[in-house]
């Protein structure tokens, strides 16, 4: 008996896998339309460009968006000026302007300067941010006719540098950080320093894991009344000095959570804190090399006689 051979069509493809790719290309489209909404229109060739699969196939794996996304993804600002004064709100780099996207009020129009003109009745500025961004120093330093900002957006992880990054904000009253992503910074120094108006600062979201230097972080931070720095991870730290200088507002402060192994410098760190009458260092640790030049300058002997009982092995003579 002669048996009748099925002939198979190469060609021919399952239901089963013709549902699988087109799954995966709506999936693959869904996450670039995603990308190329967050994006403006002369970003997307660069886009395409940052991945090869995406130049041969315009395909995307959920991992590689996600490490794109924390990366590159736009950061979001909205900024709140003092009513009736003018002036910079914000410093830009020379070198990344085209990476700053400024908005007045509700407008679509992009305003191409950085600073309020005299008599400008402005309500709200928005400001996007696009990659290749990596560090915010100075950013928003001697901003005076600032009321408050606001970090809107903020999933990026590769800003490395805060330094001076509120410097000099002299009007600023309210800062909002809760969404704020400091996963990689390693230079916090003069942060917020001289940020004089401002009453209440919200560090519950702060990863300081990776931070080097706090020096003069919250110096002549003089309205603080409270501060709270219970979740910072000081292990990498080596300058502390005048960290908390001239907070003349302060009456307590616990730094029982901070490791002082690494510190080289703790010059001036509590200098002028004149109210200033509870302070934790139960867990302070310091070198015969650590300077600790004028730590106490001002504060009162009652303060001083207490960390003498807390910490022996520290000259503050």
């Amino acid at each position: 008996m002669n048996s009748r051979k099925t002939k198979t069509n190469p060609r021919k493809t399952s239901k089963k896998t013709k549902s699988k790719n087109n799954f995966d290309n709506l999936k693959s489209n869904f996450i670039l339309k995603k990308i190329f909404d967050l994006m403006k229109e002369n970003k997307k060739l660069k886009i395409i460009n940052y991945n090869k699969t995406l130049q041969k196939r315009l395909n995307l794996t959920l991992n590689t968006y996600k490490e794109y996304y924390q990366n590159h993804s736009p950061i979001e600002i909205e900024l709140k000026p003092v009513k009736d004064t003018y002036g910079l709100f914000i410093s830009i780099p020379e070198e990344n302007e085209e990476y700053y996207h400024i908005y007045f009020d509700d407008s679509k129009k992009e305003i191409k300067r950085n600073s309020l003109e005299k008599n400008e009745k402005v309500k709200k500025i928005k400001i996007i941010i696009d990659y290749p961004v990596e560090s915010f120093e100075s950013l928003f330093a001697y901003s005076k006719c600032i009321n408050s900002i606001f970090f809107k957006k903020f999933t990026r992880n590769n800003i490395t540098n805060m330094s001076n990054m509120f410097y000099k904000c002299s009007a600023l009253k309210e800062l909002n950080l809760s969404n704020y992503n400091t996963n990689n910074v390693i230079d916090m120094s003069s942060m917020f320093s001289e940020c004089s108006l401002l009453i209440k600062l919200n560090l519950s979201s702060f990863n300081t894991h990776k931070v080097t230097n706090m020096c003069g972080m919250f110096s002549g931070c003089n309205s603080l009344k409270e501060l709270n720095v219970s979740n910072f991870n000081t292990n990498n730290v080596t300058d502390m000095s005048n960290m908390f200088g001239c907070c003349r507002g302060l009456t307590k402060l616990n730094l029982s959570n901070f490791n002082t192994d690494n510190v080289i410098s703790m010059k001036y760190m509590f200098s002028l804190c004149f109210e200033l009458n509870e302070l934790n260092l139960s867990n302070f640790k310091t070198k015969k090399e650590t300077n600790v030049e004028g730590i106490f300058l001002g504060c009162s002997n009652e303060l001083i006689d207490k960390i003498k009982k807390q910490i022996k092995n520290i000259n503050i003579e």
